[in-house]
C-alpha cells in the first residue's frame, strides 16, 4: 500500500527534474557571478573612520620597513622620506593614491565569456591557497602536492560553475627548484581552466619568463598586456610593517608586464599582528595602502585588489585558526572596510581548519564564506578545496564546497519583492483551481530562476538513500571528481601554442 503513492511522488519528480534539465541563459539562472553584496556590516561608520586614521597615521609616523629602491623612489618623489631603512607615506600621497586608483577593472578568463567585473558591490567566490599537501580520499591521509596537482585542481573547478576564478591552490613540491616551481604552477593554472586565474612567483626574473609563456599561449608578444587572464597572488609584506623584498620585487614586475594584482596582506592576530581585531585590521589597512601607493605612483590606475586577509590565531597554543568565528567577522569586516573606501576588495573565507570535509569544516566554511559573501568582498578567496588550516587541498572538498558555493550565493541574491513575485494572481488561481502550485506556470517558470539544487547533496528519503548506496557526500564527491578528472582535459589554448610552450621550457605537468 505504501509503494503506489512513493512512485506518483517519483513520475511527478521526474516531470519536475526534466524541466530543470532545460537549459536557461546564464543571466537568468538563480545564481550567477557578481551578484550584489553589502548587508551584513558589522562595522558603524565610526569604527571604518577610526581604522582608516589609524592606518594612515601608521603610514605616515611607523612607516614600512625593508622598502625596495624602485617604491623608495616614486615615494620620495612624491614627498614621503626614509629613515633607518624605514620609508613613510605622508597622508596625502596616500589619499591622492586612493583616489588615483582603479574602482574596478576585469579580470579576464582565457575565455573571454568567463571573465569577471572586480569592483562595486559585486561578489565572486574562488580558490587560492599554497597547500603542501594533498588529502588522499583512499587513505585518509595526506602526501605532498605536484604540479600535477595544480592542474588537476584547476581541471576540477573548470567544471564547477559555483567557483568562478581559479588561484593555484596547491604548491608543487616535486619540482627542483623556484623557477620550475613558478613556470610549472603558472602554466599548469593557465592550461586547466579558462576561468580568471591568478599565481604567485618566488623571483622577479620568473615573472618576466612568465609573461613569455602567457603571450606564447595568447597568440604573440605583447597580447598578454593586451588582455591579462592571470593576476599575481602577492604576499607582499612581512608583519608587522615590513616589505618582503623578493615579492616586493615582483610586484614591480608584475606592474611592469601589466598584470592584475592581488595586494595581499596576511598578519595573524595574535601573533604578527595586534590580538585586537581592530588593531590587526588597521595595520593589514596600512600594509595593503602603503603597496597601492606605491604601485599607482609608478602606474596610476594600474588594476589591483586590496587583499586584506586578517588570519586568526588559537591564543592557547598560537597555531593558524583558519575556520573560526573571529576569522569571519574580520574577513567580513576588512571587506566592508575596504569597500566603504571605494577600492576592489579580496579576502580569504573557507580555511577549515578541519583535516577532511566533515561537518566541522561544514560549519566552518559556512559561517566564514557567508559573512564574507553577506559584507560584500568582490574577491572570496579560499572558499573551495582548502582543508588543515590551508595546509591540505582536497579534490572532494572542491566538488562539496561547489554546491555550498551556490547556496551561499542564493543567500547574497536575497529576495525579489514585486508585484509579480508577489503573486495574488497565482494564489487565487490555485485556490479557484488544483489547490497546490506544484503544477502551476509560475512554478514552472521559476524553477530554475529563483531556486537551486545540490549536485553533491541528498534531499531523497532516508529508505530511498540506502537504496541507493547509502553515500557519504564525500562518497558521492569522490566519484563525481574522479569522473572529471578522467573525462575533462580543457582544450581552451590553441594545441600548437601549447606544445610550443611544453617544448621551449619543458613543462612536467602530464596532459593526460
Amino acid at each position: 500500500m505504501t509503494e503506489e503513492p512513493r512512485r506518483r511522488r517519483s513520475g511527478g519528480r521526474a516531470g519536475r527534474l526534466a524541466e530543470r534539465a532545460a537549459p536557461i541563459a546564464v543571466d537568468e539562472r538563480a545564481v550567477r557571478p557578481g551578484l550584489a553584496g553589502g548587508k551584513y556590516r558589522p562595522l558603524s561608520e565610526s569604527d571604518m573612520q577610526q581604522i582608516y586614521d589609524t592606518a594612515l597615521w601608521l603610514l605616515e609616523n611607523v612607516g614600512m620597513g625593508s622598502p625596495v629602491p624602485e617604491f623608495v623612489q616614486v615615494v620620495t618623489e612624491a614627498g614621503g622620506h626614509v629613515d633607518d631603512d624605514r620609508l613613510y607615506f605622508p597622508k596625502g600621497i596616500v589619499e591622492n593614491a586612493i583616489r588615483t586608483a582603479r574602482t574596478e577593472w576585469v579580470w579576464h578568463g582565457f575565455d573571454d565569456d568567463r571573465s569577471i567585473e572586480v569592483g562595486g558591490d559585486k561578489v565572486h567566490f574562488g580558490t587560492a591557497g599554497a597547500a603542501v599537501l594533498m588529502h588522499d580520499y583512499a587513505t585518509n591521509t595526506f602526501r605532498h602536492s605536484t604540479a600535477q596537482d595544480v592542474y588537476d585542481t584547476a581541471r576540477l573547478v573548470d567544471t564547477l560553475d559555483n567557483i568562478h576564478f581559479l588561484v593555484r591552490t596547491v604548491v608543487a613540491r616535486d619540482q627542483e627548484d623556484a623557477r620550475l616551481l613558478d613556470l610549472n604552477t603558472a602554466y599548469g593554472a593557465t592550461i586547466g581552466t579558462g576561468k580568471p586565474v591568478g599565481t604567485s612567483w618566488f623571483e622577479r626574473e620568473h615573472v618576466y619568463e612568465t609573461v613569455e609563456m602567457y603571450d606564447m599561449l595568447a597568440g604573440g608578444v605583447g597580447e598578454f598586456r593586451k588582455r591579462p587572464f592571470v593576476a599575481a597572488n602577492n604576499t607582499f609584506v612581512v608583519p608587522p610593517l615590513r616589505y618582503a623584498e623578493e615579492s616586493t620585487n615582483c610586484m614591480v614586475a608584475q606592474v611592469e608586464m601589466g598584470m592584475p594584482i592581488n595586494l595581499l596582506s596576511a598578519g595573524q592576530a595574535g601573533a604578527t599582528s595586534p590580538a585586537a581585531l581592530a588593531g590587526s585590521l588597521a595595520q593589514a589597512l596600512a600594509e595593503c595602502l602603503s603597496a597601492l601607493t606605491a604601485v599607482n605612483l609608478m602606474v596610476p590606475g594600474h588594476p589591483c585588489v586590496m587583499g586584506l586577509w586578517p588570519f586568526v590565531s588559537d591564543l592557547r597554543t598560537g597555531a593558524m585558526s583558519g575556520g573560526s568565528g573571529e576569522e569571519g567577522v574580520l574577513n567580513a569586516a576588512a571587506a566592508q572596510l575596504v569597500n566603504w573606501i571605494g577600492l576592489p576588495s579580496g579576502v580569504a573565507a573557507g580555511m577549515s581548519d578541519s583535516k577532511i570535509p566533515d561537518n566541522q569544516a561544514g560549519y566552518e566554511k559556512g559561517i566564514n564564506i557567508t559573512l564574507a559573501g553577506h559584507a560584500g568582498a568582490n574577491l572570496v578567496y579560499e572558499s573551495a578545496g582548502m582543508l588543515a588550516s590551508l595546509l591540505s587541498c582536497s579534490h572532494e572538498a572542491l566538488v562539496i564546497d561547489n554546491d555550498m558555493l551556490g547556496s551561499i550565493n542564493r543567500t547574497v541574491r536575497g529576495i525579489e519583492v514585486n508585484e509579480e513575485t508577489l503573486s495574488c494572481d497565482v494564489i487565487a488561481e490555485v485556490i479557484a483551481g488544483p489547490g497546490h502550485f506544484l503544477g502551476s506556470a509560475q512554478t514552472l517558470e521559476l524553477m530554475q530562476k529563483e531556486y537551486i539544487y545540490p549536485e553533491i547533496g541528498d534531499r531523497d528519503t532516508p529508505d530511498n538513500w540506502i537504496e541507493a548506496g547509502g553515500k557519504s557526500a564525500m562518497d558521492v564527491a569522490h566519484e563525481r571528481a574522479c569522473e572529471i578528472l578522467r573525462t575533462h582535459h580543457p582544450s581552451h589554448i590553441p594545441a600548437d601554442r601549447e606544445a610550443a610552450v611544453r617544448e621551449r621550457w619543458g613543462i612536467a605537468v602530464d596532459r593526460g
